[in-house]
């Protein structure tokens, strides 16, 4: 279900490697400010990219995490690593490698994709200046390459092997606002063709770009415990495999300020003709 502890070492290093870059006072930012890793390496859910900027620098910091994702359902499991590096609370910059097991379709098959993603805030301020009605906007975009696209994307019908997905994110904490714990809510509208987040290549017979709503809500349980839940729509390109929508419900737990760990109930729907995946989310990420 996880990445290898090889994969976890390569992403411990490159998060160190990046601590030159970091004035001596990075980190500034609030517990949970960087939010986490989503499964395509911004900073977000485990679901959806939010408009927050990943690792814990301040508008005058570089900041930078790393993370690895394991995903394991009733006939699949994904495992995801990568690393992001964050300037002035302003501009993130992202890379993850994904890896998909899916021997229930095709005996020892395993497909794949990178994805560089850039993210820029463009107004607003999620966290401070409460009385402002204006969330935290961001714009970002993620390039997709399929690593496998030849050996079952192509048969099935996806029209290329890689793509950029663009996304418009609006992120908004509100203190105090359920039952005197805080509130933090994201809504995103992602531009994709994407089948299956693009392990399953981009497009089909019309090749057609698809708007997808894409929404996130989290409490603070308390200052260390966030249970929250996510919902993806996707677009339903292929004619030979429908897809559904994506959704989990999380809890995500900081212990220290640069470390969370992060559980979900994952229900992903079908995927390559198998129906009803659901199953657990796990998540590590390290910030600083």
């Amino acid at each position: 279900m996880f990445p290898a502890a090889s994969s976890l070492s390569c992403l411990l290093t490159l998060l160190i490697a990046a601590l030159p870059l970091c004035p001596a006072a990075a980190g500034d930012r609030l517990g949970f400010t960087g939010a986490v890793s989503e499964v395509e390496g911004t900073a977000g859910g485990g679901l959806v990219p939010w408009a927050l900027i990943g690792g814990l620098g301040t508008d005058t910091e570089t900041g930078a995490s790393a993370f690895v994702t394991g995903v394991s359902t009733a006939d699949f499991s994904l495992r995801a690593g990568g690393a992001s590096i964050g300037w002035d609370d302003r501009m993130e910059v992202s890379f993850a490698r994904q890896r998909f097991e899916a021997a229930s379709v095709v005996p020892g098959l395993t497909l794949g994709q990178d994805i560089v993603g850039m993210k820029l805030r463009l107004a607003g301020d999620a966290i401070f200046a409460p009385d402002q009605w204006l969330p935290q906007i961001a714009v970002g975009a993620q390039w997709k390459r399929t690593l496998d696209f030849d050996q079952v994307p192509r048969a099935v019908g996806a029209a290329s092997g890689e793509d950029v997905d663009w996304y418009l994110a609006a992120t908004k904490l509100y203190f105090g606002a359920l039952a005197g714990r805080n509130l933090i809510v994201d809504a995103t509208l992602r531009r994709t063709r994407a089948n299956q987040f693009g392990l399953l290549g981009f497009g089909g017979a019309g090749s057609h770009y698809a708007l997808e709503p894409e929404l996130s809500a989290a409490v603070f349980a308390t200052d260390t415990l966030l249970v929250g839940a996510e919902y993806r729509h996707k677009p339903d390109n292929l004619a030979a495999f429908s897809e559904d929508r994506a959704a989990d419900l999380f809890l995500a737990w900081g212990p220290v300020r640069n470390l969370t760990f992060t559980v979900a109930y994952a229900d992903l729907g079908r995927i390559a003709g198998k129906p009803a995946q659901r199953g657990v989310y796990a998540s590590l990420w390290l910030g600083i």
